[in-house]
């Protein structure tokens, strides 16, 4: 227990260092988004993401916090996903590179001798979505940090009570890091988490759940996977819904995420990641539930419902932003400038 919170204290301090010294060569190699109109550099993915692997793998070699083989083949898997990210900050990749990458690396971490093939093979497929659907909660300050602690810490308890240090131990590891990020990306944030550290962090939660759940009932298993990534899914339905009502490339990029809509309903900044937070802390909790028996794997559907009356309420809001009345001068005139620049060109 002792080596456990060394081992997490040493994340959150390693994880916050590098967040705040790799801003100045994030900013340079433009690995940046742009968020209130100013550059952000996308630090946190490149300290997360090595945090991890390294606390966790020198906790592993040194015999204080053994990990396992199965867990040890999950590390690397992620840490290869966190590259596949690191490519996409760096430049932009076509939409099926991430997914395949993914798959692939989801194939060698899967344990398909508790599984079976079918159900391996369904498993692959889950983890690449949910993977690929937490990216897009690093859309607002603090959220997909959130998230991924919350989802972090509600696996450990499951690893826990199935008394499986190492998968205890890495998910505790994860949860550190991101809080370590977090005191970097609280609004008004100073460093984004990136795709790097998004992927990173949705495939270590995906593939962990699949892994404590192995060999025991599907449904349940499905029940706590959905559970610990139900914000991120409920942000990718909104999205892919939202694009198509519209007749829009579901592939293009446009505000209209979950913490878009709700700051266009006037949500403070600050707010977005607590209301979600929350929210997704509560479906983090049935899923322990759910994995200790003290419900029924169908108490995950009242977090599908919940789910789905949020994002039906939200997929018709408009997406543009509002302005204040100075702004919308300030806007009007820019637009004239520019046309009359245009005529004149």
């Amino acid at each position: 227990m002792l080596y456990g919170i060394a081992a997490a204290a040493t994340a959150l301090l390693l994880s916050a260092f590098l967040t705040g010294v790799l801003r100045v060569p994030a900013l340079r190699l433009g690995i940046t988004d742009r968020r209130r109109r100013r550059p952000l550099p996308l630090s946190g993915g490149t300290a997360v993401a090595p945090a991890t692997v390294l606390v966790a793998t020198a906790a592993d070699a040194t015999g204080l916090v053994p990990l396992g083989a199965g867990v040890g083949r999950v590390v690397t898997a992620a840490g290869c996903v966190a590259l596949l990210g690191l490519a996409a900050d760096l430049r932009r990749l076509r939409w099926w590179v991430i997914p395949a990458g993914t798959a692939v690396a989801a194939g060698f971490v899967v344990p398909y001798e508790e599984t079976g093939v079918a159900a391996g093979v369904a498993a692959v497929g889950a983890i690449v979505v949910a993977t690929v659907a937490f990216r897009g909660l690093d859309h607002a300050d603090g959220l997909a940090g959130t998230a991924g602690a919350v989802g972090a810490f509600g696996l450990a308890a499951c690893a826990t009570a199935e008394l499986m240090d190492g998968p205890a131990a890495l998910l505790g590891v994860l949860a550190a890091a991101l809080a370590g990020f977090l005191l970097h990306n609280w609004f008004p944030a100073r460093a984004g988490l990136g795709a790097s550290g998004a992927l990173f962090t949705g495939f270590v939660l995906a593939a962990s759940a699949v892994f404590v759940r192995a060999g025991q009932g599907i449904g349940a298993g499905a029940a706590v996977l959905y559970g610990v990534t139900a914000l991120g899914c409920a942000d990718a339905a909104l999205v892919v819904l939202g694009r198509l009502l519209d007749r829009r490339a579901v592939t293009r990029g446009r505000p209209d995420h979950l913490g878009h809509r709700l700051r266009r309903l006037g949500l403070a900044p600050r707010a977005v990641p607590v209301l979600l937070g929350a929210g997704s802390a509560g479906a983090a909790l049935v899923a322990v539930c759910v994995h200790t028996g003290r419900l029924a794997p169908g108490a995950v559907g009242w977090v599908a419902a919940a789910s789905a009356v949020l994002v039906l309420a939200l997929v018709r809001r408009p997406v543009t932003p509002v302005f204040r009345p100075r702004q919308r001068v300030a806007s009007a005139s820019s637009q004239v400038s520019e046309r009359l620049r245009v005529r004149s060109g």
